[in-house]
């Protein structure tokens, strides 16, 4: 029978192409085993059974085949929460986390109505909401499985400030009489250019959910819906934070015009402009 320090060294093997094969082979194994990290090091000699032995080598066969660690793993570290991740719906990236610094940053009393469009996992609406437990959350997806996926994720941090309502874009806030209501609204629309998709690597193209990345030709046309719709559903003075991709930062600030005040971007930590936020005007004629 394999031991724990036996499996740990096959697996960093079969994943040495991987770019931290050490580390995935560990997370593979704690997954299939259903053990606690503790335990990893500190009983490496323990003896595993066969079925785990199996299942740990189904994972890395997986995990060879250009499977996502993410949806291998079935869940995804964001904002220091674990949340549960599937095929078919898009896996959180930590550049993401600038959104949600952006979005709890806006937050003067925190008892502000954000409404999160396009939510996918609910990492940015359930991040937002622990760290706003008081706020209003509306959590929108055209989606269904994704919005399943996001009640699940809510459901697990304990969160009840979070409303779910299916729909495309603004029509989940035209649905709850939100006009002229939201504080914030906040997305990570699909941004990338139909000539961009055919570059992604084959990981994410093969596997991730194309209407979630792809926006159309430009790479705008979510963008440009959003910036021209949501004015009609913040207050004067509201927010729109939307998460763009590299290279879009000056046509996306261009896309603000009429009916809005400021914009600005902000780099994420590699130095890219990652997130735009927009304010609408504070007085409206």
């Amino acid at each position: 029978m394999q031991t724990v320090r036996d499996l740990f060294a096959k697996g960093k093997s079969l994943l040495a192409g991987m770019p931290d094969p050490a580390l995935e082979a560990k997370q593979l194994l704690l997954k299939s085993c259903g053990i606690p990290e503790e335990s990893f090091y500190s009983h490496p000699g323990q003896e595993v059974p066969s079925s785990q032995e199996s299942a740990f080598l189904r994972l890395v066969s997986a995990r060879l085949k250009g499977v996502p660690l993410a949806y291998v793993l079935e869940e995804k570290e964001f904002w220091s929460i674990g949340f549960k991740v599937s095929r078919g719906v898009l896996i959180p990236r930590p550049e993401t986390e600038l959104l949600v610094e952006k979005v709890i940053a806006l937050s003067t009393k925190g008892r502000e109505l954000i409404a999160d469009i396009g939510t996918g996992s609910g990492n940015i609406a359930v991040s937002v909401a622990s760290e706003l437990p008081q706020a209003g959350i509306v959590a929108s997806d055209i989606s269904a499985k994704a919005l399943n996926l996001a009640k699940t994720n809510a459901g697990l941090q304990k969160l009840s400030t979070i409303r779910f309502v299916r729909g495309s874009l603004f029509g989940p806030l035209q649905k709850l009489g939100l006009r002229g209501k939201c504080d914030v609204i906040v997305s990570n629309p699909p941004y990338v250019s139909l000539k961009e998709w055919e570059t992604i690597p084959d990981e994410i193209r093969d596997h991730e959910p194309r209407k979630a990345l792809v926006a159309g030709e430009s790479g705008l046309e979510i963008i440009k819906k959003l910036i021209r719709r949501a004015p009609d559903f913040l207050k004067p003075g509201g927010y729109l934070c939307l998460e763009i991709g590299y290279g879009q930062e000056q046509r996306v600030l261009s896309l603000f015009g009429s009916g809005w005040g400021e914009c600005r971007s902000y780099p994420d930590l590699s130095g890219i402009p990652r997130v735009v936020v927009g304010r609408t005007s504070p007085r409206r004629s």
